[in-house]
């Protein structure tokens, strides 16, 4: 077995990175083409996700496998071979392994124990078969994969540790809010059809959304999920085409995106226009929102204050602004600032702000006033008037959406960002030991495997002994009747077989200890074995495994 694995995640590079990186349908196809055309590579299979990408392949040379399979990806991501290398990782044989099954058991995603990528590595596999590029190692591996990763999930508690990016997602725009608490209610619109989208309309049909609106370029597409939806349900749901996403955006209070499309999908702009005239908040922010400071401007001679009687100028914070100022001159520019009279009723308290701003002169600041019987009550944030979960790779929003007021946006940058500090169940430990565990039994099959058509092998070459010397004594005895014939064959059958019993048996069980690779190569030696006897019974042997 040379199982090299050569790729990058959200764990060696950035997402700015990922995003350039990311391949297309048509692309993983021709990588696949061209690495099992690639003189190191035999067989190979291509994992990518929104949060990876990684090419897995059967190679006879490590070092030009890494090389070209490394130059491979660049080509095919579109990104410099010299600015994607400092972000790749590389995985060998039983290393390869690991990382494989620690991806299906979801110890390696962006949020630990999610199950989503079960189906990826279905989908990654499907696709070598369908383009013959998987061979009995590819086979073997993936297959194994998905059984050591629903082991995890049936076995250990990894589920309670993690969930699907779409849940996840989801929890970051609800904040503290329970999900069906926060969806309760609400339009969403999911753009896209796919796998990711259909899970995300999935996830939201399940909390209670009060009503999912599908987009598709196919519109057929979106129609058969909204069909999946409300078949046997009570959801409500409906389709149109991606042309409808503006007027839909402008409507809804949640969007969920994950398209396959190289560009953008919904522009800053376009979430401007859809949040224009939805609130009259001049933007969202996370504390609550501080009144504009209008600052006096050099020739405004309305201004009731003497800018050149103020040393250090206006800060936004009006600090400096006060210091030296008499209470009614601090009275009449905020009278000035609001466009309104002066109130008389704050003289009652010019003693006060005299105070004040003889402090502030003092020591700079404006002292801060504290109410002996606690704090004020906090006022909450304002919500935003529409939520945006980008899950696509590359992203599907413009990321200036940030900036847009009233917007609230979580693309798989702030996913990365948040699922950093996220806890861990005691039950990631577990899983790590099975994967140990299975790893560790994978590799023994693999090199029993590796050994066993030198066994089938030495065994025809003794049948084929045997079969030789029984007719050559047929033709020195010829009176022999055929009772003592096949009495003579059957005892000289069992007598190889005893012979060759033992050393058979020993040699797959050292062979399937690490290190054991050398034994096939030893009996071959030992028994003067053809090597192309050898490889056809292999190529014999993965004809009959289906795959």
């Amino acid at each position: 077995m040379s199982l090299l694995v050569v790729g990058l995640s959200h764990r060696s590079a950035p997402v700015s990175v990922l995003e350039r990186a990311s391949l297309g349908q048509d692309a993983q196809i021709k990588l696949l083409q061209d690495t099992v055309a690639a003189e190191p590579a035999a067989e190979a299979a291509v994992l990518a996700t929104c949060n990876r990408i990684e090419l897995y392949a059967d190679v006879d040379k490590f070092h030009a496998g890494v090389a070209e399979l490394s130059t491979l990806l660049a080509q095919h991501s579109g990104v410099g071979l010299d600015e994607l290398t400092p972000y790749l990782y590389v995985h060998y044989e039983d290393r390869a392994v690991h990382h494989m099954f620690s991806v299906a058991c979801g110890l390696d995603s962006m949020v630990v124990g999610e199950g989503q990528i079960l189906g990826q590595l279905k989908d990654s596999l499907a696709k070598a078969q369908e383009l013959h590029s998987a061979g009995r190692l590819m086979n073997d591996l993936f297959q194994q994969a998905l059984r050591v990763g629903k082991r995890a999930h049936s076995e250990t508690g990894i589920d309670r540790a993690g969930q699907s990016l779409v849940t996840f997602g989801l929890e970051q725009l609800a904040r503290q809010t329970p999900v069906e608490e926060w969806v309760r209610g609400k339009k969403a619109l999911v753009i896209g059809a796919g796998s990711m989208s259909s899970l995300a309309a999935a996830t939201l049909a399940r909390a209670g959304v009060g009503e999912i609106v599908v987009a598709n370029r196919t519109l057929d597409r979106a129609e058969r999920l909204v069909q999946i939806l409300t078949d046997g349900t009570d959801v409500t749901a409906r389709a149109v085409p991606m042309e409808s996403v503006p007027g839909e955006l402008a409507r809804t209070d949640l969007a969920v995106s994950c398209t396959g499309a190289t560009g953008l999908v919904l522009t800053g702009e376009d979430v401007a226009r859809a949040v224009e005239g939805r609130t009259q908040e001049a933007a969202y922010v996370d504390a609550v929102p501080l009144k504009p400071v209008r600052l006096p401007q050099a020739g405004e001679d309305s201004c009731p204050l003497d800018l050149g009687a103020v040393q250090q100028g206006f800060s936004v914070a009006g600090e400096a602004a006060v210091a030296g100022m008499d209470a009614a001159t601090l009275e009449q520019h905020a009278a000035w600032v609001d466009n309104g009279t002066v109130d008389r009723r704050a003289e009652k308290e010019a003693e006060l702000i005299s105070a004040l701003a003889q402090t502030a002169a003092t020591v700079g600041r404006i002292p801060e006033r504290r109410r002996p019987e606690g704090a004020l009550d906090a006022v909450p944030a304002a919500e935003p008037v529409l939520c945006l979960l980008d899950l696509a790779m590359p992203r599907d929003i413009d990321g200036a959406a940030h900036r847009v007021g009233g917007v609230r946006l979580v693309d798989i940058e702030s996913l990365a960002e948040a699922s950093a500090d996220a806890p861990m169940a005691s039950d990631v430990d577990q899983v790590r030991r099975i994967v140990s565990d299975e790893v560790n039994a994978f590799g023994a099959a693999q090199r029993a495997a590796h050994i066993t058509p030198t066994v089938v092998a030495l065994r025809t070459m003794a049948a084929d002994v045997v079969a030789g010397e029984i007719a050559r004594l047929e033709g020195r005895l010829p009176e022999l009747d055929d009772r003592h014939r096949a009495e003579i064959t059957q005892t000289v059958r069992r007598v190889v077989d005893k012979l060759l019993h033992a050393p058979t048996v020993r040699v797959k069980q050292l062979a399937a200890e690490p290190g054991g690779a050398g034994y096939a190569d030893a009996l071959r030696t030992l028994f003067d074995l053809d090597q192309e006897t050898v490889a056809a019974v292999s190529r014999a042997t993965d004809e009959k495994d289906p795959e």
